[in-house]
Formats: C-alpha cells, structure tokens, sequence
C-alpha cells in the first residue's frame, strides 16, 4: 500500500512540473527539422538520462539536506509552499504556451532549426533544465522528506513508489518527444491545457498538504518545550 500510495503522490507531484507535452513542444522547437529516426534516438537517450539524473537527487537527498544542516519538517513546509504556488501558477496561466516558453527561457536556447551538436545537448539543456528542471528537483527533495522519517521497509518501499513515478514519467517523456511533430498536429493546445490544469489544482492540494504536516511538526516541538 505504501508503495502505491507514494508512487500516486510523486506522479501527480512531477508530472505538471515535467509536463511532458509543453516540454515537447520546446523540444520540438530546438531539434528544428531534423530526421524522424534522429527524434527517436535523442528522446530514448534522454528519458534515460533524466531516470539517472532524478534517481541520483533522490538517493542523495536525504544526504543534501544533513549536509546542510536542514530538518525534515522544514523542507515539508518550505517545499509544499514552493508546490503549492507552482500548481496556483498554472492554475493562472493564461494560454497553454505559457509553460512551454517558462521551460523554453529556463533552457536559455532558441529554436534555430540546427541539426549540428544535438548530441552534445543531451543532458544539457535537454534532459536539465528543459524535461527536469529546478522546480522538479524541489518537489522531488519534497517526496523525499516526506517519506524519510518512516520506519526502513516503509522508507524502502516510498522510494520505489517515488522511482517508478519517475520511470512512468520519463517514458511518456519519450514517447511526448519522439512524436512530437505528429503529437502537436493531434492534440489541441487549449485541450492539453485543460488537462494540465486539473493536474496543477491536485498539485496545489498536495503542496498544501505536505506544508501543514510540516507545519504541525514544528508546531508539535514548540508546545512540547
């Protein structure tokens, strides 16, 4: 159940911040014109790439925040804060191409239809920032605080459940990539983004969960003292 319940939570936490189909659409942007067969190999490389990268941040998340002297119950509450504000941002959004462009500006790249050097670009900018980028890493920290004050079968079993989330992402990451010249013909902009909103209201909600339970830790040390 455990397993379950975390691979549920950390879905509906990464997928409006990966956002696999607005990511596409800068992907599709910077690999320009270039040859079907070359879509399919960059986006294999990069869905795994961004399973690597993401296993790696929540392995040694626990680790990044004793290092730096962090509490749990703070990174709950700063984290669902940061959670809940990225889900009220997309809530706001006026037009489905307004995340597209956050992800496009975060890369620091333009479409310039170049094929040459796409190679080079697998990691950066497009596996970091433009699929994973800063908030993704935030929310990811956040699941792992969450789950990491439980007993070891229950820690084990969340960051399995938080794995597989990442893995389920990374493929549909692929798939968004791959096809994303024929994807973008099909789907209506204004119909992908209505689905990203409903997303982005149970991202809300998760943050402001996650950020009471911290709350309600800390609040719990201050009346035992």
């Amino acid at each position: 159940m455990q397993l379950w319940t975390s691979f549920l939570i950390a879905f509906s936490v990464l997928l409006p911040l990966i956002n696999p189909l607005g990511s596409a659409l800068v992907f599709l942007g910077l690999m320009g014109n270039a040859p079907p067969e070359v879509f399919r190999s960059l986006s294999r490389r990069i869905a795994i790439n961004n399973i690597i990268f993401l296993a790696i941040i929540e392995l040694l998340g626990a680790t990044i925040l004793n290092f730096f002297g962090i509490s749990l119950p703070i990174v709950q509450l700063s984290g669902g804060i940061v959670l809940a504000s990225m889900g009220w941002g997309v809530l706001n959004e006026r037009n489905a191409g307004a995340n597209s462009r956050n992800k496009e500006e975060e890369s620091g790249e333009r479409s310039e239809g170049d094929t040459d050097h796409l190679e080079e670009r697998v990691f950066y900018p497009f596996t970091f920032p433009i699929t994973s980028g800063p908030g993704t890493l935030v929310g990811l920290l956040t699941l792992t605080a969450r789950i990491s004050n439980r007993d070891l079968t229950q820690n084990v079993l969340g960051h399995i459940g938080v794995f597989l989330a990442v893995v389920v992402i990374s493929v549909l990451c692929y798939f968004c990539y791959a096809y994303s010249p024929t994807i973008t013909k099909k789907i209506r902009p204004s119909t992908a983004h209505g689905i990203l909103r409903v997303i982005a209201f149970v991202l809300l909600c998760i943050g402001a969960q996650i950020a009471w339970n911290g709350l309600a830790a800390l609040l719990e040390t201050v009346v035992r003292r």
